[in-house]
């Protein structure tokens, strides 16, 4: 198969909205006080789980718009009702922020404590009505400008380490767990990114190397634990809900590891926070924020993001390895040896894959958002009426599914962004806004969108340099795939 495949994947023509859609009540309802948001919230952790509860309802309502209350439900979250939206059409509202409020909606219908960031609602958190979101959002986007020319030298860096400690766990033991492994190379190359190219396994760093991922995970936990079902095996549901969905866990169980984190940033990100203040903004809460940065925004995408491309990749095969190994090896061979930016902006192929990663499994599958005005919003066949105040849950994994602009959308199909298929890029979410578009101080768009595509590119270069296939084992948990290494061929 050519790397240019027949076009059969990208039916990428999609007719425009009719003028004017017949105006629907939004279908769904919320049951009964405090009870219906209990039910809701046992369908979507245990009856259901995750996919299923969006299906059933879609299916029953048969509409991608409909009411239902989210997760975690009475006690930590007062209002569970949103109006859920599940395809392509409907869902980029929440990208439109003169009609959506994001305040206090990073994680759904609840707040975590600030006692988690040092008392501060980080940048995140805050609208962009919110004089604080410029300063700091124009802020990190400048840094991350500046650091541009790091990116491919601090990764490949940090690559190295992965590719020794996969070798020698693969011969020691028949197969390899990735997610250490890419969790380790993310939370260097962010530390390295950040910190004036700090190793994080130098001795004066409290040994942060091997310990900062965990920290990172616990913290993590720690904000996230009531979207989160750890699975009948550990513990029983009733236990569970009581314990992770009724209350929020105390920030004190993670506190003296957020204060390893904190000193180690607060000491080697001196020049970045020195800009910070510079710009007037207090050095404490850039503090902060550039840990939430790090561990939120940069590390735990990549928690999610290295193993699901590896899983989807493994998956596809050898025939797809062949492909991608030939594109990678005749660029870089034709630049010299280099890996430039340039290189990697010639292979269509490996854009492509990680687009399709992206599609299928992205970092961030929830966005959130309150109505600030009465909206009309459309799906494909109807409008509805969102009022002013309600809040808009969108479910990002069906919207980039959406079997009527995406041909075979449930399947991992490598060369969908190829050629004329890079049209369809535009209805690629995963970054809190379209592909096609780029992150501002006036958005809520990741500010290291264009970083996350880059280190995947990267990280499928290095890998086919070094290796013709491989094959996993992949299972899903809480926050994304776990995935194992269970065969490894070297290039010859």
């Amino acid at each position: 198969m050519s790397s240019t495949s027949p076009d059969h994947h990208h039916h990428v023509q999609i007719p425009p909205p009719k003028k004017t859609l017949p105006l629907k009540e939004i279908p769904g309802a919320y049951g009964l006080p405090f009870f219906g948001a209990i039910k809701d919230r046992s369908d979507f952790y245990y009856n259901q789980g995750r996919d299923e509860f969006f299906k059933a309802r879609m299916e029953k309502y048969n509409s991608t718009v409909f009411r239902s209350n989210m997760p975690p439900g009475p006690f930590m979250a007062p209002n569970p009702k949103v109006v859920v939206l599940l395809d392509a059409v409907s869902f980029p509202i929440l990208f439109d922020n003169s009609k959506v409020e994001k305040r206090d909606v990073l994680d759904g219908t609840y707040m975590p404590s600030t006692k988690l960031f040092g008392g501060y609602r980080t940048c995140a958190f805050l609208d962009t009505s919110e004089p604080s979101h410029a300063a700091l959002k124009t802020f990190f986007l400048s840094q991350l400008a500046k650091l541009h020319k790091n990116f491919v030298p601090f990764f490949r860096t940090s690559l190295s380490g992965f590719f020794t400690k996969l070798d020698d766990e693969f011969s020691q033991q028949g197969k390899a767990n990735l997610n250490d492994l890419t969790d380790s190379v993310s939370f260097e190359f962010v530390f390295r990114l950040l910190c004036r190219n700090k190793n994080p396994s130098d001795s004066d760093t409290n040994n942060l190397g091997s310990s900062g991922p965990s920290r990172f995970d616990k913290w993590l936990f720690l904000q996230l634990a009531p979207l989160i079902s750890l699975g009948q095996k550990f513990i029983p549901h009733f236990l569970e809900d009581l314990l992770i969905h009724t209350f929020q866990l105390p920030s004190l169980i993670v506190k003296s590891d957020y204060k390893k984190l904190y000193d180690a940033f607060n000491k080697y990100g001196g020049e970045i926070l020195d800009e910070a203040e510079k710009k007037g903004i207090e050095r404490d809460e850039a503090l902060h924020n550039l840990i939430f940065l790090a561990g939120f925004n940069a590390y735990g995408g990549m928690k999610i993001l290295f193993p699901a491309l590896f899983k989807w990749v493994g998956a596809a095969g050898v025939e797809l390895h062949r492909r991608l190994a030939d594109e990678i090896r005749t660029v870089v061979k034709e630049e010299g040896g280099a890996i430039s930016l340039s290189a990697l902006e010639k292979m269509s192929l490996t854009k492509s894959v990680v687009y399709e990663a992206l599609r299928l499994d992205p970092p961030v599958p929830f966005q959130y958002g309150n109505a600030r005005e009465d909206i009309v919003i459309n799906n494909h066949e109807s409008s509805f009426l969102i009022k002013k105040g309600e809040m808009i849950f969108g479910y990002q994994t069906f919207a980039t599914k959406d079997p009527k602009v995406f041909d075979n959308a449930e399947e991992f199909v490598p060369d969908r962004f190829v050629g004329d298929g890079e049209k369809l890029l535009k209805y690629l979410y995963w970054s809190n806004g379209r592909q096609t578009e780029n992150p501002s101080a006036d958005n809520k768009q990741c500010p290291a969108k264009d970083l996350v595509v880059l280190l995947s590119r990267i990280m499928l270069v290095e890998f086919f340099l070094k290796y013709d296939s491989f094959a996993v084992d992949a299972a899903t948990v809480m926050l994304g795939p776990l995935v194992t290494i269970k065969s490894l061929t070297k290039a010859a």
